[in-house]
C-alpha cells in the first residue's frame, strides 16, 4: 500500500501532474450539471478514439458477453461504453469534492425495507456492489440513506491516495484495503456494514473459475468467505445513471438465501449471476475497460 506520511514531499515537481489534476476535479465538481455531462461525454469519445488499448479490452469484453449483438450494435455499445466512463469521470469528482446532500433531489432509492429489517436484527452486513462508472457517486448517494465502510483499492501514487481515501472517508465511515480480511470481518461482527465489488479479477490463488455471462472467470472466494466468517447477510445493491443523465437510481434485493453453502463454486456464481444481472439493465455503464477474464482456466489461451 502506498505510504502518506509527514515525511513525503508532497511539493516535488514529480506531484505537481497529480496537483493539476485534482484541482481539475475539484473544478469540474462545480460545474452546472448540463455542462459536467458534456465534458464527460467529450472526455469518453476522446478516449474511444485515442486510448486504443482500453478500446480494445472493451471489445473483446462486450463480444465475449453480448455475442448476440451484430457489428453495429457492437460497435453503438463499445462507444456508448466510453462515453458511460467519462460521464462516471465528472461523477467521480461530484462526490469526492461535493457535499452529497446537494444531489438528495437526484436520486430514488427502492428496496430500502430490506436492509431496514436487516439492521433491526443488529447485525452488520455484506453489501455486494459493481464496478458502474456511477460507484463513487452511488457511494456518495447512498450516504444520504445508510452509513458503511467500503472495501477500495490503494491508489499507488501517494499523494491521490490520500486525495482519494479522504474523499472517501467522508462519504465512508471507513476505507478497508481490498487484501484486510480481517478488517473487513472485524468491522461486520462489530455491526457497520460494508460494502465490497467482487467482479474484478484478484488472480488465481484468491479465486475459483465461475460462469459470468456464460464464461469461466475467475471470481474471488472472498464473498463468501466473508459470509461463513461473520454470519452476516449479503445484500445486493444495484446503482444506475437513468436516461436522462440526470437522475440516478439505487435498489437493494433481498438477501442472499442460503448463502454461504458448502460449495465455492456455486456461491461464486450466485455472486455472478446477481452482478450480471445488474449490468444487463444498464449495459454501457459497466467497467468494460478492465480485463475481467484476464486469467484463464489451465491450458486456454488468454482472451485479450
Amino acid at each position: 500500500m502506498p505510504r502518506d506520511d509527514a515525511s513525503t514531499n508532497f511539493a516535488h515537481p514529480r506531484y505537481w501532474p497529480v496537483w493539476l489534476a485534482i484541482g481539475a476535479m475539484h473544478l469540474a465538481a462545480w460545474l452546472p450539471w448540463g455542462l459536467k455531462i458534456l465534458v464527460g461525454k467529450a472526455i469518453g469519445l476522446a478516449a474511444w478514439r485515442f486510448a486504443r488499448r482500453r478500446r480494445h479490452i472493451t471489445e473483446t469484453n462486450l463480444r465475449l458477453c453480448f455475442p448476440e449483438l451484430d457489428e453495429r450494435q457492437h460497435r453503438a455499445l463499445v462507444r456508448q461504453t466510453f462515453i458511460a466512463n467519462g460521464i462516471g469521470i465528472m461523477e467521480t469528482a461530484t462526490a469526492w469534492c461535493r457535499d452529497p446532500e446537494h444531489l438528495r433531489h437526484r436520486v430514488t432509492f427502492k428496496g430500502q425495507e430490506h436492509m431496514a429489517r436487516v439492521q433491526a436484527q443488529g447485525k452488520g452486513a455484506l453489501i455486494i456492489g459493481v464496478h458502474f462508472s456511477t460507484l463513487d457517486l452511488g457511494g456518495a448517494l447512498y450516504s444520504l440513506f445508510f452509513s458503511a465502510d467500503a472495501v477500495y483499492r490503494p491508489h499507488d501514487n501517494p499523494l491521490f491516495e490520500r486525495f482519494m481515501t479522504r474523499a472517501r472517508n467522508r462519504i465512508f465511515g471507513e476505507t478497508i484495503d481490498r487484501f484486510d480480511l480481517r478488517g473487513v470481518v472485524r468491522r461486520i461482527k462489530a455491526g457497520h456494514d460494508v460494502w465490497y465489488s467482487p467482479d474484478q479479477d484478484f488472480g488465481r490463488d484468491a479465486s475459483v473459475f465461475a460462469p459470468f455471462f456464460g464464461i469461466p472467470a475467475a471470481t474471488v472466494k472472498m464473498t463468501a468467505r466473508i459470509a461463513r466468517m461473520t454470519g452476516a447477510p449479503v445484500m445486493p445493491l444495484i446503482f444506475h445513471r437513468n436516461p436522462d443523465n440526470r437522475t440516478y437510481t439505487l435498489e437493494y434485493l433481498p438477501p442472499l438465501e442460503n448463502f454461504p453453502s458448502d460449495d465455492e463454486v456455486a456461491d461464486a456464481a450466485r455472486v455472478n449471476a446477481f452482478i450480471e444481472a445488474a449490468i444487463r439493465r444498464h449495459p454501457e455503464q459497466y467497467l468494460w475497460l478492465h480485463r475481467r477474464f484476464k486469467t484463464r482456466p489451465e491450458g486456454e489461451p488468454g482472451l485479450y
